[in-house]
């Protein structure tokens, strides 16, 4: 063997051996003798091997490492997916849906994204991960795409007796006993409402009675106790009272108790009761003045006067004004706006007819504060009457006025019915709901139809952020 040193006109330096054959079959025979330094790497087979998926006769070809991704899923497992083998073809055939399993395929290659192909019906697409096995976290994050309803759980009390009354009281549709208790709820708040309304007519009310007593006469009010309306009253404050206490005693969480606004409510809705009842208890008729009386008198009817808000307690029971309050509180940045753009236009066109009709006689807007009233009646298209431009220029301002209305309440009401329909459609496919204790002590809520009939999607919503 010799070295060959090339001439400076070759570019590259090289070793060569000599040309005789010997001396390169001699080398060879050595290079084959030597042992391998690095064993193979079985993991370099199993990240080349190919496996073969016939999707009811569309082959699909992947590598076994992608599958390996996800051990707990039917096709990620060997020992699942080893019944679905035909050695004659040597491949896997599942007798399956087409179009889903490029979404199956990709979300192994892409390490957990599932998107669901276009031309596939929602519940075709749920069915096919349910059958793939692909888990729980994946048909979640899938539902949640979807804009479907994430299942409910809620707290429930440890102790058997407390989780029982809780059930009872809170949640209607568990038993027949729940139903029968909130449909005696419901008839209670009717009786306290029809009640609050009955009191005030000019028939039924009881005249205070009046004493002479040298040159003066003193008046005396009814006796409240004695007052059939009180006594419904009380009957109907009894029941809410136990109702909230025994809801109180028996919830999972009490900090959690008060930050309910369905609680507060219910606690708003019995303390003017209480206030009134110890304002009669307390005072000495024989005692007070005509001004103290009318003080009292004014005192009491504001505080009574919160009784109206008992209605809302309905609102625990109908699902429509549920529906209701989460419409408005999801459109809170719509109704801001168009409050903010009705107090814009309340400020300029009250000043504008103001000035139009400055120079008339017996105009009806004295000053700016004046008009008020007329702008927010014609930009919200009611038109009390009470109040007109009378000149040419407060016409034309008149006019301007409320085409400037409806623009401004046209503009965000179809956000607000979209907000509508989409929590109408969630609430009615949650209708049929299935409640389930949980082993951790809550209660799953699991609706039949909201994998299957979803009609609104996720991106219909239109919420504040």
């Amino acid at each position: 063997m010799k070295l060959v040193v090339p001439s400076e006109s070759q570019q590259n330096t090289s070793v060569a051996f000599s040309s005789s054959p010997n001396y390169w079959i001699i080398f060879s025979r050595i290079i084959l003798a030597l042992p391998d330094t690095y064993p193979p790497d079985h993991n370099d087979h199993e990240c080349c091997e190919r496996v073969v998926i016939n999707i009811a006769g569309l082959r699909f070809e992947t590598q076994l490492k992608t599958l390996s991704q996800f051990p707990e899923t039917l096709l990620g497992n060997p020992k699942k997916r080893m019944r679905y083998f035909d050695p004659l073809r040597n491949e896997y055939f599942f007798d399956r849906n087409r179009p889903s399993f490029d979404a199956i395929l990709y979300y192994y290659q892409s390490g957990g994204r599932l998107r669901r192909p276009v031309n596939v019906p929602l519940d075709m697409f749920s069915e096919e991960i349910k059958f793939y096995e692909l888990g729980v976290d994946a048909m979640e994050k899938f539902r949640e795409d979807e804009g479907f309803i994430r299942e409910e759980e809620r707290p429930l009390p440890e102790k058997e007796f407390q989780r029982q009354i809780w059930l009872l009281f809170e949640h209607p549709e568990s038993s027949g006993t729940a139903r029968g208790i909130a449909i005696v709820s419901v008839m209670v708040i009717l009786i306290s409402i029809v009640i609050f309304c009955l009191e005030t007519l000019p028939q039924l009310k009881e005249d205070p009675t009046s004493r002479v007593v040298g040159n003066s006469t003193i008046y005396y009010k009814p006796n409240i106790l004695t007052d059939p309306f009180f006594v419904i009253e009380t009957l109907c404050i009894i029941w809410f009272s136990f109702e909230l206490i025994v809801r109180f005693l028996a919830c999972p969480s009490k900090p959690a108790f008060f930050k309910n606004m369905m609680n507060m409510i219910d606690i708003v809705a019995i303390i003017p009761y209480f206030i009134t009842l110890g304002t009669e208890l307390a005072e000495d008729p024989e005692s007070e003045g005509v001004g103290e009386q009318a003080t009292s008198l004014a005192i009491l009817r504001v505080i009574r006067l919160v009784r109206v808000f008992r209605i809302f307690k309905l609102s625990r029971h109908s699902k429509g004004l549920q529906i209701l309050g989460q419409t408005l509180k999801a459109s809170m940045r719509e109704l801001g706006l168009l409050i903010f753009f009705l107090f814009i236009g309340v400020i300029l066109f009250s000043s504008a007819v103001y000035f139009a009709e400055a120079e008339e006689q017996g105009s009806y807007f004295g000053s700016i504060p004046d008009a008020f009233w007329w702008a927010v009646v014609s930009m919200t298209t009611v038109g009390y009457g009470d109040m007109v431009p009378v000149t040419i220029g407060g016409k034309i301002v008149g006019s301007l006025c409320a085409i400037a209305g409806v623009l401004t309440i046209a503009l965000p009401v179809p956000v607000i019915v979209s907000n509508f329909n989409y929590f109408y459609h969630r609430e009615t496919e949650g209708e049929e709901a299935s409640y389930t204790i949980m082993q951790n002590g809550t209660l799953s809520v699991n609706c039949s139809h909201a994998i299957l009939n979803v009609r609104v999607p996720k991106h219909s919503l239109y919420t504040s952020t």
